[in-house]
C-alpha cells in the first residue's frame, strides 16, 4: 500500500515539475517577444494594419460655349465618428450628447434626437472608431455639421471624419447627353468623357489609413499625404438654345412620325463647330433618349443627299452643265432585267439637269451619270474621293464609323453599282461626314473638320485650345462650288425643298430619301423602310451656318425628306437667325412704312418707337395711355381718356394692355383668340356693375 501511494506522489511531482517547465517556457517566449523581438513584430503589425491607399480626384466639369455646365461631379461626403479620440473625454461627450443628437436630427430628420443619442451613446460604449452617422451628405450639409457640439473642435479633436467621393451629373438631363457620354466604373467610357478622360480625370493622390474591426479602412492624418489633383475642365462648342430647341423638335417629329431614331447636327461654316447634335432612338418603354450617337457612329446609305456629289463630279470633271437636258423616260428606267428605278412621282422627261436635281429625279441623275463614266466608272469613284467625300474625320470623340465608298475592285461592283451608286446606294457614310461636305460648299470649298472642344481649362486657366482646323484647302473649283449652290439654292426655290421658300432668310440644301436595307432580306420584304433627311446651310447668300437632320424609319405622316427632316431644319434654322443679329438685314426706317402700333401706355409706346427710329409726336394734352396717329415718319399720340366707372375702348390694344385696363376698372375678362383687340363684349363709355364680365375678342 506504501509503496502505492509513493508511485502515485512521485507522478504528481512529475506532473507538476513539467507544467512548471511549461509554464516557464511561455513566459520566456513572451519576454523574448516583448522585449528581444517587440520593435520587429510591432513594424510587422504596422505593415499589416496601415497603408497607403489612393484618394481620387475631383474630375474636371464639362461646359457649353456660354459656360453652362453640361456634366459636372457633384461632392457627397459619408460622416463618420471615431468615439475613442482622446479628445472626447467623458465630460465633453456628456455635455455634448443632448445638442449634437438634436443638431443632427434636425439637420437629416431620418431619425429622431433620441434615436441618434442612443445610437452614439452605443458606439461610445463599444469602442466604436469608425461610427457610421450618415450616407451621402452634401457639401452645405456638411458645413453645417462642422458647427455641432463636439464636432466643432476641429478635423481630430471632434472625432469627425468625412469621406468625400463624387457622382457625376448631366444638369440639362437629356441635352446633348450621348455626346457628352460617360464614365462609369470599368465600363468602356464614350463622348467627350471618354475623348478627353486623360484631362478630365486629374491626379490621384495617397492617404495613410488603418484596417481596424470589420475589415474597415479608417484614414489617418499623416504628414506625407500627397493630394489629388483634380481634373481639368473642357469647353465645348455647344450652343445650349439652339441644342434645347434641335431636341424637342426633333422629339416632336419623332413622335408624330412614330420613327425608329433621329439625329440633328448643327455646324458653323467658317470654323467646323459644332453647335447642336441630337441622337435620339426609340427605347423600350416607348419614349425617345439620347442611347447611341447616330451621327458619328452610325454609317448608312445616304440617299438623295448623295446627288450633290454626283453632280459635282460632272461638273469638275467637265462633263455636265446645269442647262445640259437628259430624258427622265417619265420617271422610270432600267440598268438590269427585271429590276426598275423609279422617281418619287411621274412625270418628268426632258428635262435639264439643273431640274433633274432640284426635283431629286433618281433617272435623270443617274443617267447623265452613266452616260458620262459608263466607259471608266472608277474615273467617278476617283473623283469622289478627290473631292474628300466619304474621308475619315478623326474627330475629337471616339466612335466615328469607317465611311464606306465602293470601289470598281471590289467583289461586289456590278453593272448597277455605278447608277445606283450616283442616287445615294451602295455608299456608306455617316450624318456628320454629309454635313462635312456641304459644309464645304457653303463655305466656298473649304473643308474644315468637326470642332467639337474649343478649350482645356485648369482653375479657369486655359491649358490646350483646339483651332479649327482645315481638311482640305478647296474639293473642287470655285466654279464648281458656284454651280453647286446654285443647284442647292434651286431645290428650294423649284424643287422639293420649297416649304422653305418663304423663310425671311435665303436657304440652299437638299432633300433625301433612301430605302433602308432589312438585316436578312436586303430591299425586300413586306414591310419597306426608309431614311429621311435634309442637309443644307443659310443664309444661303452669306453661309453662317449648315445643318442635316436624319429621321429613321418614319411609318406614319410620311416618309420623305421634305415631309419628314425638313420641318426640323427649319426649326433649328429660325431659332438661330431669331437669336442671331447679325444675320439680319438692317431696316430702312424712311423708305419703310411705318410699323402697326396698338394703342397702349404712353411710356412703353415712346419706348417702343424709339427702339426702331420711329419719331413720336404728342397731340393735345399728355396722358397714361395713348392710341397712335400715323402721320408719314412721324407716330402721333393721341390721348385715351378714362372715365370713372364706365367701360373703356380697348379695340385695337394688345392683350396684356388691354386686360391691364380693364380689370383695373373692376371688370373680370375673357378672352377669344390671339394677336390684338378686335371686339368687346360691352360697349365703350357704359356704366361698369360690380362683377360684370367683358368678353375680349383678338385677330
Amino acid at each position: 500500500m506504501a509503496d502505492i501511494k509513493k508511485d502515485i506522489l512521485l507522478r504528481v511531482y512529475f506532473v507538476y515539475a513539467l507544467i512548471f517547465l511549461f509554464a516557464m517556457a511561455i513566459m520566456g517566449r513572451v519576454f523574448q517577444l516583448q522585449y528581444v523581438e517587440g520593435d520587429y513584430w510591432k513594424q510587422r503589425s504596422d505593415s499589416l494594419t496601415l497603408a497607403y491607399k489612393t484618394i481620387e480626384p475631383s474630375r474636371g466639369n464639362i461646359f457649353s460655349a456660354d459656360g453652362s455646365l453640361l456634366a459636372t461631379s457633384v461632392p457627397l461626403y459619408d460622416l463618420r465618428m471615431d468615439m475613442k479620440a482622446e479628445s472626447i473625454t467623458d465630460k465633453i461627450f456628456n455635455a455634448g450628447i443632448d445638442s449634437l443628437a438634436l443638431n443632427l436630427a434636425a439637420l437629416f430628420q431620418d431619425k429622431t434626437k433620441d434615436q441618434y443619442k442612443r445610437m452614439l451613446r452605443e458606439g461610445r460604449r463599444d469602442g466604436e472608431r469608425y461610427l457610421l452617422i450618415k450616407r451621402n451628405v452634401s457639401y452645405a450639409e456638411l458645413k453645417k455639421v462642422k458647427t455641432f457640439p463636439i464636432f466643432n473642435k476641429g478635423r481630430y479633436k471632434g472625432g469627425l471624419i468625412v469621406e468625400q467621393k463624387n457622382m457625376r451629373q448631366k444638369p440639362f438631363k437629356e441635352l446633348a447627353s450621348r455626346t457628352i457620354g460617360f464614365k462609369i466604373g470599368n465600363v468602356q467610357p464614350v463622348g467627350l468623357e471618354g475623348a478627353f478622360d486623360h484631362s478630365l480625370r486629374g491626379e490621384s493622390g495617397k492617404r495613410l489609413m488603418q484596417k481596424i474591426s470589420g475589415n474597415i479602412w479608417k484614414p489617418l492624418n499623416a504628414e506625407d499625404e500627397v493630394e489629388a489633383k483634380d481634373g481639368c475642365d473642357i469647353y465645348t462648342s455647344i450652343d445650349l438654345n439652339i441644342q434645347d430647341v434641335a431636341q424637342q423638335s426633333l422629339y416632336n417629329q419623332l413622335v408624330k412620325n412614330d420613327a425608329d431614331a433621329g439625329c440633328a447636327i448643327l455646324m458653323e461654316v467658317a470654323t467646323g463647330e459644332i453647335k447642336a447634335i441630337v441622337n435620339l432612338k426609340r427605347a423600350d418603354s416607348g419614349y425617345y433618349r439620347e442611347d447611341y450617337n447616330y451621327a458619328i457612329g452610325y454609317a448608312s446609305e445616304p440617299g438623295s443627299t448623295f446627288k450633290l456629289v454626283s453632280m459635282m463630279a460632272g461638273i469638275e470633271d467637265g462633263y455636265i452643265d446645269l442647262e445640259d437636258t437628259v430624258d427622265a423616260t417619265n420617271g422610270r428606267t432600267s440598268y438590269a432585267p427585271g429590276l426598275i428605278m423609279r422617281d418619287s412621282h411621274e412625270g418628268l422627261n426632258k428635262i435639264t439637269a439643273k431640274h433633274a436635281f432640284e426635283e431629286s429625279s433618281n433617272v435623270g441623275v443617274s443617267k447623265l451619270i452613266q452616260k458620262y463614266y459608263r466607259k471608266n466608272q472608277q474615273a467617278f469613284i476617283d473623283r469622289v474621293h478627290k473631292m474628300h467625300f466619304g474621308d475619315k474625320l478623326n474627330i475629337q470623340i471616339a466612335g466615328e464609323a469607317t465611311p464606306f465608298i465602293k470601289s470598281t475592285t471590289s467583289k461586289e461592283w456590278s453593272k448597277i453599282s455605278l447608277p445606283y451608286m450616283s442616287i445615294g446606294y451602295e455608299t456608306m457614310v455617316t450624318p456628320l461626314h454629309t454635313l462635312t461636305f456641304y459644309n464645304a460648299v457653303a463655305n466656298n470649298g473649304t473643308m474644315v473638320k468637326p470642332l467639337f472642344v474649343k478649350e482645356i481649362r485648369y482653375r479657369g486657366h486655359t491649358v490646350k485650345e483646339y483651332k479649327p482646323q482645315v481638311v482640305a484647302d478647296s474639293i473642287c473649283s470655285k466654279s464648281t462650288i458656284a454651280k453647286a449652290r446654285e443647284l442647292l439654292e434651286g431645290v428650294v426655290q423649284n424643287g422639293t425643298g420649297c416649304k422653305l421658300k418663304d423663310c425671311v432668310y435665303a436657304v440652299a440644301g437638299k432633300t433625301g430619301t433612301a430605302q433602308m436595307a432589312n438585316n436578312k432580306g436586303g430591299y425586300k420584304g413586306s414591310k419597306i423602310r426608309y431614311q429621311a433627311s435634309f442637309c443644307g446651310y443659310f443664309p444661303a447668300d452669306k453661309p453662317a451656318y449648315s445643318c442635316i437632320v436624319v429621321v429613321y424609319n418614319p411609318s406614319t405622316a410620311g416618309y420623305y425628306g421634305g415631309e419628314v427632316a425638313l420641318p426640323v431644319f427649319k426649326d433649328i434654322a429660325d431659332k438661330v437667325y431669331a437669336t442671331n443679329l447679325d444675320m439680319h438685314k438692317g431696316l430702312d426706317v424712311q423708305m419703310a412704312a411705318l410699323p402697326k402700333i396698338k394703342t397702349g401706355l404712353t411710356k412703353a409706346t415712346i419706348a417702343a418707337c424709339s427702339n426702331v427710329g420711329v419719331d413720336v409726336k404728342t397731340v393735345g394734352t399728355a396722358s397714361k395711355w395713348s392710341s397712335v396717329d400715323k402721320r408719314e415718319s412721324v407716330a402721333a399720340l393721341k390721348p385715351v381718356s378714362l372715365k370713372d366707372n364706365t367701360v373703356p375702348n380697348v379695340e385695337g390694344m394688345g392683350l396684356r394692355d388691354a386686360i391691364y385696363m380693364l380689370e383695373t376698372n373692376g371688370l373680370q375678362v375673357k378672352v377669344v383668340g390671339r394677336g390684338a383687340v378686335v371686339k368687346q363684349s360691352l360697349q365703350a363709355g357704359t356704366r361698369i356693375y360690380k362683377g360684370q364680365v367683358i368678353t375680349i375678342e383678338l385677330s
